[in-house]
């Protein structure tokens, strides 16, 4: 996932496809315990995806307060 398109979402959005990557993450790190994970490189992606979500979100918050003060 692109920042761009994390950026074109609405607030409600990216907080849904946040959710959704960490239950993703959960479920990776589950079968990784139980040696059942295929594509070891999922959770890394999953990880950055996570990471650029909350970056963005965090972005928002600040320009959203500097805007009211």
């Amino acid at each position: 996932m692109k920042p761009k398109e994390i950026r074109e979402m609405t607030e409600a959005e990216a907080q849904a496809k946040l959710r959704d990557l960490q239950l993703e993450l959960f479920n990776l790190r589950l079968q990784q315990q139980t040696a059942r994970l295929e594509r070891a490189s999922r959770m890394r992606e999953v990880r950055r995806d996570v990471a650029r979500i909350e970056t963005i979100l965090r972005e928002r918050q600040l320009q959203t307060a500097q805007t009211s003060t």
